[in-house]
């Protein structure tokens, strides 16, 4: 699981948001969601923008 993702998922720990309602914010299926955090696969270029504004949004760092 990439940097980026692991971090994804901690906020998502933290803030008790669930797979469902994290892709619901992001714009992507359930399932898209679900393939990154098992590491199936990983955001294109344009989810990692709306990963990267989300975190920064809740003042997470990306990284």
């Amino acid at each position: 699981m990439n940097r980026l993702v692991r971090n994804l998922d901690e906020f998502r720990c933290e803030k008790k948001i669930t797979q469902q309602s994290l892709a619901y914010i992001l714009g992507v299926a359930f399932s898209t969601v679900n393939r990154w955090l098992n590491n199936k696969t990983q955001p294109s270029r344009i989810q990692e923008f709306h990963i990267k504004k989300l975190l920064k949004n809740y003042g997470r760092s990306e990284s």
